[in-house]
Formats: C-alpha cells, structure tokens, sequence
C-alpha cells in the first residue's frame, strides 16, 4: 500500500487529521488496532473548547455537535458547601460546548466514510519503520494478512499505550510525569442533569465532579484511590457520597439508574519532542493531562490542526519550516496546559499526608481569592475555555 501520511490511530486525533488533509488534497491511511464500535462507544471527555467547536464547525463535522451539544457559559467551583459561578463569556467572550468524545469519533468516522477515506480497524501487529529516512512505512495486519504501508510521513495518535512514542530513541526521547496519589471513579447515569452548568466539588471526603452528557443522561466524577475496586462501590454508596460531596444549600441532586462506571488513574505526562525524523507525535501519545482541566481532547485537536498545517504548507510549497516548527510549538501549549490541569487537580482534590490540614486551608485561600477577585478568575476562565487554536 502507498499514501502520502499513514496515521497510526483512529481515535479523534487520527481521525481529525485524516479530514484536514483530505480537505486539502492530500492522502492518508487510518491504521486502528480496536473496532470501530469500540472507539465510537467508549466514554470519555465531554468538554469541548471554543477554539475545537469553531475548528469542527468551519472542517464541515460540526452540525450534529451544534445542534445535540449543550453550551455552557461558566462553571461552578464550590467549596464545601460554598459555591461559586465563573461567567466563561462575561470575563473572555468565549464559552465551551459539552458533547461527548464518543459522539465526535461517530461523525469523524461518518465524515471519512462518506468521503471515501481508508479508515482500517482491527490492525494488528503494528510497528513503524525507517522513520530517519525518505521512506517510512508502517507493517500490520489485516483481515488475517501481513501489509505495508509506505508513506513519505508517520502520525502517531495511537494513544499513550501505543507504539509510535517507543519508535523514538531513548537517548532522544525525555520523559516527563507525575502520577498521582488518586484516581477518578466514573459514573454515568440515567437521570436529568441536576445543574445547568458544570460543578466542581471541593468537600473534605474529596472531590466530585458534576458534570452531563445530553438532558437525559448525567455524569459524575468522585475522587477514589487510583486502584480502587468497582465491587465495592454499590449504586446506594455512589448516590450517598455525591449527595454528601455536592451538597450545597437550596440544591438538590436528581438520582437514576446507574448504567456505567469506571475507574481512572490520574496522571500527569509529557514526552518530547513530538517528531523524529518523519514521525510526528499528536494527541495522548505524546502527552496525558490530569481530566480535571477537560484538556485531553482539544490538546490533541491542537496538536492536529498545526500538523496538519505544516503538512500541508509541505506538499504546497516544499517548505519544511512548519513541520520543524511544530514539535516546539505544540509543547508551548502542552506546558500552558500541563500547568493549568495540575493548578485545577491542586485545588480540588483532597491531599491525604501529614500536610493535610495545611494544604486544604491553601485551597481555601486560593477559592476566596477566585471570589474576591476577578482578575484570578479571568485567568481561570481564559486557561478554561481555551487559548485560540493558532
């Protein structure tokens, strides 16, 4: 097989980036190792940033997100039993969209198949070739068969557990991470959103989120030990530890069925650089984020939307200075980012250790200070919404 850039992963960041080249005149090969109902089936982010919904909207995949997705113009923060609006809009003139990642890979997937892209799921055996040279190429299987793909570049967005990252050098590659000493228990439930807008929990039990899916499907987020046990969370102990850690004075929290529920480890991570040779890193691949600032997918739209410029500007003119840009470039947003979701995680959630009490009046000060003056909070809200994409 033969392309011009052979993206290993059919995630959004894969998927997006096959788009903006086709739009462009430029061909490419989606290699993905799950199916195509597991991509589009898996819950993830829901938060989606001015800067992804303009992009979405002016590429042409954006009017299902326009007309099911739900926009939201602030953000409520609370403490306690405190709670505190930030006005996104009021303070930047910019908002965020809340539509799941899965509906996105559904009209990513829908938008390649109506224009004829090579999207193949369920590849295996992946591994990435010659990426220092003129002629790169990725090997797999497919439908039981050994392939290659030739191409003159390689995208990784094959995600954090995937194999572009390793295809760099160790004496190349730098790694840089924090884990944290916490996860997320994931939930999702049948059951009318009991806020208009996101709710952000700092309670002494720990954090919880509030957040929504569509006006008949809720989600929440509770702060649990990163490698805890789904078994021993009944629904009756979820519903009593989100009414215990949401609460708040004339509010009430709506309860349903619980139809899904997981548990996610929270990490923070970055690898550089994002290219060698002609492999450029996009998406999870080359950087994780804590989910508490919602940056995970647009971080990754970021990164496409510039490669998929630098590549472009390629094949157009023959210049190469965007794509030797583009690793230093990304990772100017990557560290902005980076420091924004350890800020929100650190204000957020409870520190178990001997400087407990400590650290929670810190937040206690840091919450006044977001009450108190709105210069913090523009900066929250301009860190939240989204920097413009380029």
């Amino acid at each position: 097989m033969r392309t011009q850039v052979a993206i290993v992963g059919g995630g959004p960041a894969g998927l997006l980036l096959s788009h903006l080249l086709h739009l462009q005149g430029i061909d490419s090969v989606v290699l993905e190792r799950r199916s195509q109902e597991y991509v589009q089936q898996r819950v993830r982010a829901g938060v989606l940033e001015q800067g992804t919904v303009d992009l979405l909207r002016e590429v042409g995949v954006g009017e299902r997100m326009l007309r099911e997705g739900d926009r939201h113009e602030g953000v409520h923060l609370q403490f306690d039993e405190e709670r505190l609006h930030i006005p996104f809009t009021e303070l930047t003139g910019r908002a965020i969209t809340v539509y799941g990642q899965q509906e996105v890979v559904k009209d990513f997937n829908e938008r390649r198949r109506a224009d004829g892209g090579q999207v193949l799921f369920e590849v295996g055996d992946v591994a990435v070739h010659d990426v220092t040279t003129d002629s790169p190429s990725v090997t797999f299987t497919h439908d039981g068969r050994a392939q290659v793909l030739h191409a003159d570049f390689v995208a990784g967005c094959d995600g954090f557990h995937g194999v572009c990252r390793d295809v760099i050098p160790p004496d190349v590659r730098r790694v840089y991470e924090r884990v944290y000493p916490f996860g997320w228990l994931g939930i999702l439930a049948e059951v009318a959103p009991s806020t208009d807008e996101l709710i952000y929990a700092n309670n002494e039990r720990g954090f919880a989120l509030h957040s929504m899916r569509s006006s008949t499907i809720s989600r929440f987020y509770l702060q649990c030990a990163p490698d805890e046990q789904l078994g021993e969370w009944s629904d009756e102990r979820i519903w009593d530890e989100l009414r215990t850690r949401l609460a708040a004075p004339g509010w009430k929290l709506q309860e349903g069925p619980i139809i899904d529920r997981s548990v996610t480890a929270m990490r923070s991570f970055v690898a550089e650089p994002l290219r060698h040779g002609r492999l450029f890193l996009a998406g999870d691949s080359a950087h994780i984020v804590p989910p508490t600032g919602a940056k995970g997918l647009n971080l990754a739209v970021a990164d496409v939307d510039r490669l998929a410029e630098a590549l472009v500007d390629r094949y157009r003119t023959g210049s190469e200075a965007g794509l030797d840009e583009y690793s230093a470039k990304c990772l100017e947003r990557v560290w902005r980012v980076q420091h924004f979701s350890w800020w929100m995680t650190s204000l957020t959630h409870r520190f178990d250790g001997p400087d407990q009490a400590f650290d929670r009046r810190l937040q206690r000060s840091q919450f006044d200070y977001l009450r108190s003056s709105q210069a913090s909070a523009t900066t929250l809200a301009e860190n939240y919404v989204g920097m413009p994409l380029r």
